[in-house]
């Protein structure tokens, strides 16, 4: 069954989705706004995320937005709005699917099995290769699986993504643009969406962007991953 978020402000509403997802066997949290879902998204991993468009804080349009620049899961947009031009312009924005309410827990149901068919389809066209070391640092893009001298980090799905991308290119400085093509599959974007990740790493890996050991970014150019530098040894008395 299915980790799934759901993010629905109407409170009937989303009872109801949560009840019922929950009787499908499926493991169900949900929020309100879209700033709770984006905090959720970086914190968790889902399988899917249900999305409302009409969301207090954020429209559900701009939601999307925020959430294809952290995430690749699945999103389902659950929403009254049915213009096809704005369905179109979802679909092209990164929503995966569309439900227009009313619609049924068994409707709902066969758009996420279809939807999660899709996801594991192409996760498991991704070829087998082997781990990655850069200093004591191993990332393995198989398993998806990081450590740091030997200890496991805990990564989001970006987060992970953004290392394996730089730790396959050691010693390079990979362009911004780049980044957000390869690692966020956005061919324009805003450089804040990499610069908070880089921060998220850097936290994990236990340097900072005043003392780097394993990230540097090079301003106006891009960003590198290369192993720590040797201290050198200081004089002889």
């Amino acid at each position: 069954m299915a980790s799934v978020l759901v993010v629905e402000d109407d409170q009937f509403v989303r009872s109801a989705l949560i009840r019922q997802l929950s009787e499908a066997s499926h493991t169900v949290r949900s929020v309100g706004t879209a700033l709770e879902a984006l905090r959720e998204v970086a914190h968790f991993r889902f399988d899917v995320v249900i999305l409302d468009l009409g969301l207090p804080d954020l429209d559900g349009s701009e939601a999307l937005k925020m959430l294809r620049g952290i995430t690749d899961v699945p999103v389902i947009i659950a929403t009254a709005r049915d213009d096809e031009a704005e369905i179109v312009r979802l679909l092209h924005a990164g929503a995966d699917d569309y439900l227009v309410k009313p619609f049924s827990v068994d409707h709902l149901s066969a758009r996420m099995a279809a939807v999660l068919r899709r996801s594991r389809s192409a996760a498991g066209d991704v070829p087998p290769s082997r781990a990655l070391r850069v200093g004591g640092l191993t990332v393995d893009p198989l398993r998806r699986q990081a450590e740091l001298d030997g200890a496991p980090l805990d990564l989001t799905r970006r987060e992970f993504d953004l290392l394996a991308f730089l730790a396959g290119r050691p010693g390079v400085v990979v362009p911004r643009k780049e980044l957000l093509a390869e690692v966020w599959q956005q061919f324009y974007g805003d450089d804040q969406t990499i610069d908070v990740h880089l921060s998220w790493l850097r936290r994990k890996l236990g340097e900072t962007a005043a003392r780097p050991r394993y990230l540097h970014t090079l301003r106006g150019v891009g960003v590198k991953l290369e192993p720590p530098r040797r201290q050198e040894p200081g004089p002889q008395p």
